[in-house]
């Protein structure tokens, strides 16, 4: 078993499956889009002497704890903007822009949860902002304030699946000035059904949909699983862990449009379309963390890890 050495900014899910994925990788250049507090980083420099890192985060507390380490070089930025980064350190002579894996751990870590003032929990009092990165962008607080409860709605079903939307957006309209976070869940709790509060907590969803809406989590996924496939070598991989259905989705719909051929009708004598697989699926269903790691970690519970490989064309 492969121990984390990283600060304790975030417990790294799934870290066995992980490095075990990136063998193949063991002596090229992987990207971490999704730094954090490099704990999956960590395990791979441990285990492979000869890999090279390049962490990505959205989020510069991530990187004012990035770990010494003379393999691992961090960056500010959004993997979904690989293209641009990868073209900065070519000119800058740093790395190639060719990759032998990209990791990402999606969602928000542990270190953004249990920091208040970051906004992302319903559990603590502060203010409503939830960006991952905080030098740019409109903060949850923008949205809740000012949105019509009618486009509230709508967010909180998009992102959160929220069955009560629109009585959750009606109570948080009539409650304005939201002030902070507690005051947010207090809102929202009290505009559920008391039998649906009694599973989890009644702001879960919304919180989520919120924080996915100010950061434009699903379009920088779609858009960053693109770039890491079209920069992945022949035989690089990507490992993608997700936390919730809205995710998974995008990403097991990536890989399995990748790993698609041709898509002419059988009868058609002759391919017309020209399209071969670019991608191998490395796993047929998502794999969960198992109960002892739940157990020891239980923010790892809703975790599903999908891998597929990059073919030659």
């Amino acid at each position: 078993m492969h121990q984390n050495t990283a600060p304790s900014f975030h417990v790294p899910v799934l870290l066995d499956e992980v490095v075990a994925l990136f063998a193949p990788a063991a002596d090229g250049l992987i990207v971490d889009g999704t730094l954090g507090g490099a704990g999956h980083s960590a395990a791979l420099l441990t285990a492979y002497p000869g890999l090279r890192v390049l962490g990505l985060d959205r989020d510069r507390d991530a990187l004012d704890r990035l770990p010494d380490h003379e393999r691992l070089t961090g960056l500010h930025a959004s993997f979904a903007d690989l293209d641009d980064v990868l073209a900065e350190q070519l000119s800058a002579g740093a790395h190639d822009q060719v990759l032998d894996g990209v990791l990402l751990d999606l969602g928000v870590s542990s270190h953004q949860l249990d920091t208040a003032a970051r906004g992302f929990s319903y559990r603590a009092a502060g203010p409503v902002d939830m960006r991952m990165d905080r030098s740019t962008g409109v903060a949850a607080a923008d949205l809740v304030n000012e949105l019509p409860s009618g486009e509230l709605a709508i967010i909180f079903r998009r992102y959160g699946e929220e069955r009560f939307a629109r009585r959750i957006a009606d109570a948080i309209a009539a409650a304005r000035p939201i002030t902070d976070t507690s005051h947010l869940a207090a809102v929202v709790a009290e505009a559920v059904p008391a039998p649906a509060r009694r599973a989890r907590h009644p702001a879960r969803r919304v919180f989520q949909a919120l924080r996915i809406a100010v950061n434009e989590e699903l379009s920088v996924l779609d858009h960053g699983l693109d770039r890491a496939v079209d920069h992945l070598r022949p035989g690089g991989r990507l490992v993608v862990i997700s936390y919730h259905s809205l995710e998974d989705r995008i990403v097991k719909r990536r890989i399995t449009a990748g790993a698609a051929g041709c898509t002419c009708p059988p009868s058609l004598p002759v391919c017309g379309c020209g399209r071969t697989a670019e991608l191998r699926s490395l796993a047929r269903k998502a794999v969960r963390p198992g109960e002892p790691e739940v157990a020891a970690n239980p923010r790892a519970r809703s975790a599903r890890l999908r891998a597929a490989e990059r073919v030659a064309p």
